[in-house]
């Protein structure tokens, strides 16, 4: 693809104008260069109907002149970063031209409105600038194509009634309709209670009972990024024996799913942007900085060149490949991925296309340090959501959407705690409803649901509220529950009142902010 472009008449002479102002003997190439770069600094972007903003009658830049053979690839990178586009895509050369002449008179104006202002001054401010933005890495959350998946998940469009609990007061039982489209907008579930309240006892009920009265076809995976104690295992083993759940205790057990397998390892276009996508979340999540990025990217691309079409490369092979690259040289990359390799932590099952067909409890040992904890998380996270974006949507019978899955994760709060861990989880509320997948979070309040970006309360249509610290803040209950005023004052009046192993709900099928038993996995377990 080559890049020959022309600015606008009006920038002809703004070209010839900066150009003065750099060392003599520079030449007008690397204005264009410095405008271009300047104008997606300043965050601009143009949409494919600003494509004809300028004309093209000024100064002519061919594509050798432009760039040099030395640094194209970087250029033309910063754009496809900056539009999260992959490098042959056809656009290229109109961003570049619209951003080169943007620049230019972003730049013109600053040096126009200041007679003192040098050329100096400018590249001083804008380096500054420019180094520390290389801090974070952004992350291209979309779905990448995988034309080559041969997972599939059957769906179950039957009715789900679940029992949640039962009325304090008549003691009936309080019967939800999960799957039921007539009631709820989508199946994701939001439960807020203080440690000791019956939260995750709650939750197992649930699971278990989806399971039952799905006829097992709605699998699930339960994240418990904290770990469980020995004698927790001991609690836990009804659930697991009741679920057949598959107990995986990380690292100890290595995980039946290699995370680079929701790559297309066939079709070129869709192995570098997945290829992409991997490194990109190793990096943010390991706190690994841009620099590194390439070098990352460069070592998984040599693994996968050792693999026939459809095989992908381990963490072993990945780090042999990253150590011959940077030889004596360590640093957080090489200690990330050393220790992602020892410990083991995932491994390629020969039944792996099985994982979502089954249930799953993952235990992250408290013992790994916290990179490898939030990397291997949202590595699998990111599996889960791209396996199922390239599934078929599941049908809605009648009134009941189809349902395949129940992404559960524990003690959500922690997640919430930073934005770059909860833009995916947005994302995946969002998106993956479509697909028949019920996302299920617990945290220990309310508050940690609301944060300023984004409240994830509000994507999930059935919430319930244990006794936590927050109950006394009626706006925060209102907006996590959707009550109205009348109803929070109710609410706070029940809240009052509230034991271990009862909550309140915005259930559609029972009175609103009246206190009701939750039902409890360890009573009913021999059911």
């Amino acid at each position: 693809m080559q890049i020959n472009i022309k600015t606008s008449k009006a920038n002809q002479s703004v070209v010839s104008s900066l150009t003065s102002k750099l060392p003599t003997g520079a030449k007008e190439n690397v204005i264009a260069r410095i405008a271009l770069a300047y104008s997606l600094q300043l965050n601009k972007k143009f949409s494919k109907s600003e494509f004809n903003q300028y004309d093209s009658k000024g100064k002519e830049y061919k594509d050798h002149v432009l760039f040099d053979e030395k640094h194209r690839d970087y250029y033309i990178a910063l754009v496809c970063q900056h539009y999260g586009i992959y490098k042959t895509d056809e656009n290229i050369p109109k961003y570049i031209k619209l951003h080169i002449d943007f620049g230019l008179e972003q730049m013109d104006n600053l040096f126009s409105n200041s007679n003192n202002y040098t050329f100096f001054d400018f590249l001083t401010s804008h380096l500054d600038k420019g180094i520390s933005s290389l801090q974070s890495i952004t992350v291209n959350l979309e779905a990448v194509k995988n034309q080559n998946q041969n997972i599939e998940k059957s769906y179950f469009s039957e009715p789900i009634k679940i029992t949640v609990g039962k009325s304090l007061k008549t003691k009936e039982a309080i019967v939800l309709g999960f799957n039921n489209t007539s009631l709820y907008n989508n199946s994701h579930i939001a439960v807020a209670g203080s440690s000791g309240t019956g939260k995750t006892q709650f939750a197992l009920e649930l699971l278990k009972q989806i399971s039952d009265k799905s006829n097992h076809h709605v699998n699930f995976i339960y994240l418990d990024f904290k770990g469980l104690k020995e004698d927790d295992l001991k609690q836990m083993q009804p659930f697991f024996d009741k679920t057949k759940a598959n107990f995986i205790d990380a690292p100890n057990t290595p995980f039946p799913v290699n995370p680079l397998s929701f790559i297309d390892g066939i079709n070129e276009t869709n192995k570098q942007m997945g290829i992409d996508k991997f490194v990109d979340i190793i990096c943010k999540y390991s706190n690994i900085g841009i620099k590194q990025r390439g070098t990352l990217r460069t070592a998984t691309m040599e693994a996968f060149l050792d693999k026939k079409a459809g095989q992908y490369p381990s963490f072993s092979e990945i780090n042999e490949v990253l150590l011959n690259l940077v030889g004596e040289k360590r640093d957080t990359l090489t200690e990330i991925i050393d220790e992602l390799s020892r410990y083991n932590i995932f491994e390629e099952d020969k039944e792996s296309h099985l994982f979502l067909n089954q249930n799953t409890y993952l235990s992250l040992s408290g013992d790994l340090s916290n990179s490898v904890r939030f990397t291997s998380l949202f590595l699998i996270i990111n599996y889960i959501y791209n396996t199922f974006m390239n599934m078929e949507n599941s049908a809605t019978n009648g009134n009941f959407k189809g349902m395949r899955y129940i992404l559960l994760i524990d003690e959500a709060h922690v997640i919430f705690k930073e934005k770059k861990y909860q833009d995916i989880i947005e994302k995946i509320l969002r998106e993956i409803r479509s697909k028949g997948v019920s996302v299920v979070l617990l945290s220990q309040g309310i508050e940690e649901f609301n944060q300023p970006n984004f409240d994830f309360s509000s994507m999930c249509e059935m919430s319930f509220l244990l006794d936590t610290k927050d109950k006394t803040n009626t706006n925060l209950i209102n907006k996590f529950l959707g009550y109205s005023k009348t109803e929070g004052i109710k609410a706070a009046r029940s809240l009052e009142k509230i034991q271990k192993g009862q909550g309140i709900s915005n259930i559609k099928e029972y009175t609103k902010a009246e206190l009701f038993e939750l039902r409890q996995f360890y009573q009913n377990q021999y059911e």
